[in-house]
């Protein structure tokens, strides 16, 4: 892979002079800061975007230039600055580059972001978590964490999330991570109980570590689902974060039990109050041989989430997204590397956090081998697994879809606790597929996505479509690619430090 000369093309941007904007009067510059992007994004592979910005900024009643506002107002300069240079230069414009060079070149997906387990342990037993019997069990060491990111970032991946298990049981290497790769950003979902001012002044060190506190609506459900008490340590742990002027927002799972409760306005107006800045939506997926299947979400819940959602993103200071429901903007599943991947705790390579089968391992794989094995390449073949974009998961959508796949690929069971055989996970999903469909459909007839072509160049990711008949899938190529590039950095590196 090319070496995009990561600080020329920043010197390039000015972005001394876009972080001096991120410090002054938000009114007047960041209009300005926009146009900077505009003018590095001369191949407008992010125009779709920039025009959606455009169009915030320039009413500045607008909810969204409100909440770029708030962040100016309760986020400390130097998180700011940091997050900005790595998510906005580095993560996006940067790493689309990179990405879009490895996917021509290989004919495969690479994603955006990476999704990483640092432990299977957790220190709470949630009702419905997959995670919640595997115990203190398995752990990828700081070294093999470390060269994930190594690789992922050579091919333009610098966005890096944390799940689990309960991450911040490794919050010691998950600081020193943030350190050594300064120039990525990495998020995390966390149940906030292990936050204290310590991790607080380390994360404001840093300056590129982002929470994503669970919790699951009022104290009730939230403590019904996590453990009694959970909600006010959540309550402490934000407080601690407001205190330290550090970003934060909330990842929401809603069930058959709580949905009434997270699709609630005050809850909304609760999480502006609180400071969060962005709220994550997933609705519930009976992962795992003993999942019980009643707290799946009906389908007339489901659309009821559906239409709160875009409601209060058009209304409310809160930067909202729902990993299943948004799906006409990313045309359709983001999985198998479209734009991330899962790898957990023992080192499989998984296409989603949700999807827990695979055929490789970083123990015996590269990612860019992965990137390119049977199963990924499956996914990639079928993206999108509906022209309904409001149905895009190969398991809770279109179950049977995810068979298909995993059946072609001998993908195996990655589950840490009981092997689960693909048919008897998809005949789970099955029924609310089915109920689903007609609302969904029905939605779709007068949804955005349909509306403007199937969400390509409108999508908040950008689309690239590629052509399967150009598919490489030489390992021995791929593996002298590897070496070569790794080469060129270590020497780099190497005279970077005498």
């Amino acid at each position: 892979m090319a070496d995009f000369g990561l600080k020329e093309q920043l010197e390039k941007f000015g972005i001394k002079k876009a972080l001096g904007y991120l410090g002054k009067d938000p009114d007047q510059n960041i209009p300005k800061l926009l146009d900077m992007i505009d003018k590095f994004d001369k191949d407008d592979m992010y125009k779709g975007q920039r025009e959606m910005f455009h169009r915030f900024i320039d009413n500045p009643e607008n909810n969204w230039f409100k909440l770029i506002k708030k962040l100016y107002a309760t986020v400390d300069l130097h998180v700011l600055q940091t997050i900005f240079a790595n998510f906005i230069v580095n993560a996006t414009l940067i790493g689309g580059k990179k990405q879009e060079t490895v996917r021509k070149k290989y004919g495969c997906n690479v994603p955006w972001t990476i999704l990483l387990d640092p432990t299977s342990a957790c220190n709470l037993h949630c009702t419905g978590c997959w995670a919640a019997e595997y115990g203190n069990k398995l752990n990828l060491s700081f070294d093999e964490i470390d060269d994930i990111i190594n690789q992922g970032t050579s091919m333009g991946t610098y966005m890096y999330i944390y799940t689990g298990g309960e991450p911040l049981v490794r919050k010691d290497d998950i600081i020193k991570l943030c350190e050594k790769h300064n120039d990525c950003v990495f998020l995390c979902f966390t149940n906030a109980t292990l936050i204290d001012d310590k991790f607080a002044e380390d994360m404001l060190r840093v300056g590129n570590f982002v929470p994503a506190i669970s919790v699951e609506g009022t104290e009730a459900s939230t403590d019904a689902r996590r453990g009694k008490g959970t909600f006010q340590k959540v309550i402490h742990a934000m407080e601690i974060l407001r205190n330290h002027r550090l970003p934060f927002g909330v990842s929401c799972c809603y069930t058959s039990q709580n949905v009434d409760a997270i699709s609630d306005e005050k809850f909304f107006d609760w999480l502006i109050d609180q400071d969060a800045l962005f709220a994550w939506f997933f609705t519930y997926m009976p992962i795992g041989t003993d999942a019980p299947t009643d707290l799946m979400v009906p389908a007339e819940k489901r659309e009821f989430m559906y239409h709160q959602i875009r409601k209060f993103r058009e209304t409310k200071e809160l930067f909202t997204m729902d990993f299943f429901l948004d799906g006409e903007y990313v045309y359709g599943c983001i999985a198998g590397g479209r734009y991330y991947l899962h790898i957990n705790a023992n080192g499989d390579i998984d296409p989603c956090v949700f999807i827990h089968y695979s055929d490789s391992n970083i123990h015996d794989k590269t990612l860019l081998e992965a990137y390119c094995s049977p199963l990924f390449m499956e996914y990639h073949k079928h993206q999108p697994f509906n022209e309904n974009m409001l149905r895009p998961c190969p398991l809770l959508d279109n179950p049977y879809k995810l068979e298909e796949v995993v059946k072609a690929t001998d993908a195996h069971s990655t589950d840490l606790v009981k092997k689960e055989d693909v048919h008897d996970l998809c005949a789970k999903c099955e029924a609310r597929a089915k109920e689903w469909q007609p609302v969904a459909d029905r939605l779709w007839v007068n949804s955005e996505g349909n509306k403007h072509g199937l969400g390509c160049e409108n999508t908040i990711l950008p689309q690239n479509r590629i052509d399967h008949s150009k598919v490489r899938l030489m390992r021995d190529v791929i593996k002298e690619d590897i070496e070569e590039d790794n080469a060129k950095i270590a020497a780099k590196k190497a005279a970077q430090n005498k």
